[in-house]
């Protein structure tokens, strides 16, 4: 491979789904190159959330093939794309408020345990020491995540922006190399929203690729390396930022949407 060349992690061909008559994504076209932040941007109902459910095994395609690191994995279940490196969070919040915030995170590396009824049953040292630093990863990561003062309490106690990284920290345990963000910033005020921006920012610096679907067009702008335009279903466009920003099919794509300012200026 030649130096400084580009390693495309995930690729997805002629990838399309329909529920009865209706075009969800069709036909797309799309590789994630490894190492950047990449964003997939729409009007409501271009098919953004439908991509990454396609993506992490949710739906089943009605056509087309999904690779990742080069391998076909187009229909594998959701919990084998986990093992094999791809994580995600949802739009809306997928917390356990019955268990404490790091018992949460702690949830993300269940794969990663030892699942043995026998193990468990007996208390196996092995098993309680690999609680122990699944704990400990956990608090880490929360750290890692700007919400280590939760480290000791309830998921319920946090506030609605602490759980939003708290997700992030807990897609983050299963320790994958791809990451899709499902509108981080959704019901943020603009402190929060900076926060999410550097975490995503730190996350990619660490050495995973991340995916993002975002409304918040000032984040999308400041933080992609790459963004792909949805619209309908359909591949609108692709680019940087600036060619997206300055792409005047997107611009007449968005006119009169109030929630995408950023794209006309």
């Amino acid at each position: 491979m030649e130096e400084g060349a580009r390693v495309m992690l995930l690729r997805v061909e002629a990838l399309s789904r329909s529920f009865g008559g209706v075009h969800a994504v069709s036909n797309l076209q799309y590789s994630v190159e490894e190492g950047r932040i990449h964003s997939i941007i729409g009007p409501n109902g271009a098919g953004k959330t439908t991509v990454f459910n396609l993506l992490t095994g949710l739906y089943l395609p009605s056509t087309g093939r999904i690779f990742f690191e080069e391998k076909d994995v187009t229909g594998r279940p959701p919990h084998e794309l986990a093992r094999l490196g791809i994580s995600r969070t949802f739009q809306n919040l997928q917390i356990c408020f019955n268990m404490s915030a790091v018992e949460n995170v702690m949830v993300g590396a269940h794969l990663r345990l030892d699942h043995r009824m026998s193990a468990a049953m007996w208390r196996w040292p092995a098993l309680v020491r690999g609680d122990r630093v699944c704990r400990e990863e956990a608090a880490e990561l929360m750290r890692f995540a700007g919400v280590e003062r939760y480290v000791g309490a309830a998921a319920d106690a946090m506030p609605y922006g602490g759980l939003k990284r708290l997700e992030i920290a807990r897609a983050l345990a299963s320790k994958p190399k791809l990451l899709l963000l499902d509108e981080p910033a959704a019901g943020l005020n603009p402190t929060e929203t900076r926060e999410i921006d550097d975490l995503i920012q730190k996350v990619a610096a660490s050495g995973v690729t991340v995916v993002l679907v975002e409304h918040d067009m000032k984040l999308v702008m400041n933080i992609s390396e790459q963004i792909l335009v949805l619209n309908y279903g359909r591949k609108l466009a692709e680019g940087t930022a600036l060619e997206v920003r300055t792409n005047p099919e997107v611009v007449a794509a968005y006119l009169g949407v109030s929630a995408q300012p950023g794209l006309a200026s």
